[in-house]
């Protein structure tokens, strides 16, 4: 566990490049490279940039770590229901 953490937050910062917040395209390219695998739409931009605006918690246009989290906690979620046989995909 302790990897997939470390994992997770350094995914976030090498996708920022130095910044705070991950900006749209920094945001689409982190989805698709990192998370095809989980998500249907990973490849489609309008998907991304709607998942995205639905993150935005505070509507500044980037994804903040915290806003990220949210994502990855809904995909944890999804991936945990489908494993036990729930219905809800990601």
């Amino acid at each position: 566990m302790e990897s997939a953490i470390k994992t997770v937050v350094t995914t976030f910062l090498s996708s920022t490049r130095g910044k705070e917040n991950l900006n749209s395209s920094g945001f689409q390219k982190l989805v698709g490279k990192n998370l095809s695998g989980l998500m249907q739409d990973a490849n489609c931009a309008s998907a991304v940039k709607e998942m995205q605006q639905g993150l935005d918690a505070n509507k500044d246009g980037k994804v903040s770590f915290q806003e990220y989290l949210t994502l990855i906690g809904y995909l944890a979620n999804a991936l945990s229901q489908s494993k036990s046989g729930g219905t809800q995909e990601a």
